[in-house]
């Protein structure tokens, strides 16, 4: 696995276990460290998905669901919804990413975390997102947690 692609799983796995067991998203980010030891600069990467995608969640859910409305976001999988967060925060919040770069990572996560049909369902979902880019940024107003 990339490097990148490490630090965007351990942020994947942190925002998955705070959605689903509320647990303290700096203590899980830690514990996770530990199991998985990331140089600073790839540690700092994680953390920075980690702590913009968490106080944006709401506001990219409902960008998700704006412009991907054929898929029903209360019936999206947990592991998919953070997976769609976390590229949507990437290409359009973050904006160091390049789009193309955030959907083949947010594919290549959902190959490993996913069931069989997750890849499929990702790439279709931010193809829809990519292509009202620009409205996402306009709509999408971070923010930050240092």
């Amino acid at each position: 696995m990339k490097s990148r692609t490490r630090a965007r799983s351990l942020a994947l796995q942190v925002l998955y276990e705070v959605d689903i067991a509320q647990h303290s998203a700096a203590d899980v980010y830690k514990l996770r460290l530990e199991d998985t030891p990331l140089t600073d600069e790839l540690a700092e990467f994680a953390r920075r998905i980690i702590f913009g995608v968490l106080p944006n969640a709401q506001s990219l859910d409902h960008a998700i669901e704006k412009y991907a409305p054929e898929w029903p976001f209360d019936q999206i999988a947990a592991i998919d919804r953070n997976i769609l967060r976390m590229a949507c925060w990437e290409f359009a919040v973050y904006r160091e990413t390049p789009v193309k770069v955030a959907i083949n990572e947010a594919v290549e996560l959902a190959k490993i975390y996913g069931s069989d049909s997750t890849a499929r369902f990702v790439n279709g979902v931010l193809g829809s997102l990519a292509e009202h880019q620009h409205d996402l940024i306009q709509q999408l107003k971070p923010i930050s947690v240092s």
